[in-house]
């Protein structure tokens, strides 16, 4: 009797990619369920722990600070050891930390808590990546990712009314118990069914196996070291770092505050809120799932992925600028909230493209150095947490309530994503980190 994966490469392809692919989206929807969760929950903890909207800052702020720190070990993890063990221990362990988020006794213990919360998940995103470069061809990445980033979004997107629910039920401190399990479950399941190599599962057909090493960059022996001279002298490493720092922060105004400006400036009820935000970040998993597909399409249409990136990616993050302030001068919340839905779709359109775009820079060190270009990104999200906050606190402490005590800081977040807009002109990753470092050492030799 033949195993499996001796069957003849004339069969036609069998799908584990794909399955592969369904676990990537279930841990996407998780990983941004728990991340979001606490903005619906923000007010909530406010009251129970008698903290502020500028010492709240600060523990939105402990998750984005340790997750932007711990992106690059993580992902250099992944790169050395496999994407197996390390998703199914930091799952587990951000879902621990997710749990232990409801047993907050007061802001030192919840920021802390949170910080460790963000050590787990910063690993979530450069393993995703390394994954789908080892089991798909470049060809169907494009599609691949954006799916990917369209079941973060859609995770997003379900998180702040699942949230509001389980809080009118349960409590915030046990809804944030009842949200850890789904991760648990992953991890175990994930751990029990993937292998970091195709050639190595058994589900694996040799004709999808002869599809995958076709379309994929493989590696012999023992990883390399990374380049660190080459990545950090490589200009293109800062211009991507830079780009999703102005992303992120546009990201995270709906990631950690929008729900409070719902209550607070457009005098939504706890309910309604929920589902505001929520059509928001729907916006945002439309926008990736369009995003795969399209810069797909026009890859194949040109045959230029670069210049195809450039002119997708600016013209998408200028459209996300325009909306958000014709949102801004709306007075109906559901209208206001459809053009914010309008501009995020258009910011996270271009993330397909962003992890193309990184994916060709880093060849082999793609985990690590997916980290560090992630990481940088971090910048903008902790620079969203903190103004959005202490804007709205300093407001509040001059007189100003309700769209006066808000409204002025989306003149700050279009403008940020014009200038998003502006730098993804100057994108061009034709030049790797490692053939930089092969030219580098062709002319000292």
């Amino acid at each position: 009797m033949s195993l499996p994966h001796e069957t003849s490469s004339s069969d036609k392809p069998t799908f584990v990619r794909y399955k592969v692919l369904a676990f990537l989206c279930v841990l996407a929807f998780i990983l941004y369920v728990d991340r979001i969760c606490i903005s619906q929950a923000v007010k909530k903890i406010e009251a129970d722990l008698e903290i502020q909207h500028d010492h709240m800052t600060w523990v939105l702020m402990a998750f984005t600070l340790s997750y932007a720190l711990f992106e690059v070990p993580m992902g250099w993890w992944g790169d050395k050891y496999g994407s197996r063990g390390v998703l199914t221990r930091i799952v587990t362990w951000w879902s621990a930390f997710t749990a232990l988020t409801g047993a907050a006794m007061g802001l030192p213990s919840l920021i802390v808590i949170r910080f460790l919360f963000g050590a787990g998940e910063a690993g979530a995103v450069p393993n995703s990546a390394c994954v789908l470069s080892r089991w798909f061809p470049i060809e169907q990445r494009g599609m691949a990712q954006g799916i990917v980033n369209a079941a973060m979004q859609f995770g997003g997107a379900f998180s702040p009314i699942l949230t509001a629910h389980l809080i009118e039920g349960i409590g915030w401190r046990w809804t944030f118990v009842a949200l850890s399990i789904p991760g648990i479950l992953w991890g175990l399941a994930f751990w029990a069914w993937y292998r970091d190599d195709p050639q190595t599962h058994p589900l694996v057909n040799e004709a999808e196996r002869q599809l995958i090493l076709a379309g994929t960059i493989r590696s012999s022996g023992e990883h390399p070291p990374i380049p660190w001279r080459a990545v950090l002298t490589h200009p293109q490493v800062w211009m991507l770092g830079f780009i999703l720092s102005c992303t992120a922060f546009n990201s995270y105004l709906y990631f950690s505050w929008y729900p409070t400006y719902l209550k607070e400036a457009r005098g939504c009820l706890e309910i309604d809120a929920g589902w505001l935000a929520s059509i928001v970040l729907a916006g945002g998993a439309i926008g990736c799932l369009s995003g795969g597909f399209l810069i797909d399409w026009l890859t194949r249409t040109t045959g230029d992925r670069f210049r195809s990136r450039r002119r997708l990616c600016a013209s998408s993050l200028m459209m996300a600028s325009l909306s958000l302030l014709i949102g801004k001068h709306c007075d109906t919340p559901l209208i206001a909230t459809l053009w914010t839905a309008g501009s995020l779709m258009g910011t996270v359109l271009t993330l397909a493209s962003w992890w193309g775009s990184v994916s060709d820079l880093s060849g082999r060190h793609l985990g690590a150095l997916f980290g560090l270009m992630n990481s940088l990104g971090g910048m903008g999200a902790l620079a969203s947490q903190s103004f959005a906050g202490n804007y709205a606190a300093w407001t509040k402490g001059r007189g100003f309530t309700g769209r006066d005590q808000w409204d002025a800081i989306f003149f700050v977040y279009a403008g940020v994503l014009f200038v998003g807009a502006m730098t993804w002109l100057l994108v061009d990753t034709r030049r790797s980190v490692e053939s930089s470092t092969t030219n580098a050492s062709s002319l000292s030799s």
